[in-house]
């Protein structure tokens, strides 16, 4: 790496340690030369020679922009295999998270690249609370009626609507009815606890 750069190398710390070599190889098995893979995710060749390498870690957009152009899967480019993870979660298993009023149920394998959630929303809890981080979201109403602020527009979800969007989109969520508002929950924010899932930052909220 070249040191005008800025970028510290990445060591043996670093939260994503795989990423450098499946980049190479996928792209390689993929067919494309370094050039062409990073036209196609808006790179220089530079900047994708030096992830490949190590020398800069990919952001979420850019590993989500790469797992499409290669035809694979975020988890792929992380290393994992499905082998690695049990694919079936059953409902006994799912153990409940609180933080800020609301309750979640992990309803996928943890550490994936892509989390699924089952997320209990009481009336009246974190309603204020706007939200914007990377990723993508998926929300499907189970029971109840959500109140989803997108920008400067609201919605108005009834049980069976869903709604996916950019979660660099400032939202706001909040149980409409007394009764509150059950919702399955998805969602490509890596590495992210359950509780700071689009939660911000909250302290001593966790039992």
């Amino acid at each position: 790496m070249n040191a005008s750069d800025g970028a510290p190398p990445a060591g043996p710390g670093d939260d994503l340690p795989a990423v450098a070599p499946q980049l190479r190889a996928l792209r390689r098995r993929a067919g494309l030369t370094l050039e062409a893979a990073a036209r196609s995710a808006g790179l220089s060749p530079a900047h994708l020679s030096r992830l490949e390498t190590g020398g800069r870690q990919p952001s979420l957009p850019m590993l989500l922009a790469l797992a499409r152009i290669y035809g694979t899967t975020v988890s792929e480019l992380l290393g994992e295999t499905v082998a690695d993870r049990d694919a079936i979660v059953r409902a006994a298993d799912m153990e409940p998270t609180r933080a800020g009023g609301w309750t979640y149920f992990q309803a996928g394998a943890p550490g994936r690249g892509m989390q699924a959630l089952r997320v209990r929303v009481p009336y009246g809890t974190q309603g204020d609370i706007v939200r914007v981080h990377p990723g993508e979201e998926w929300v499907y109403v189970l029971k109840g009626r959500l109140r989803l602020r997108l920008g400067d527009t609201a919605h108005l979800l009834a049980a069976g609507d869903s709604a996916h969007f950019d979660s660099l989109t400032p939202h706001r969520l909040a149980a409409e009815d007394h009764g509150g508002v059950e919702l399955l929950f998805v969602h490509t924010l890596l590495q992210s606890p359950t509780a700071a899932l689009c939660l911000g930052p909250l302290t001593g909220e966790l039992p």
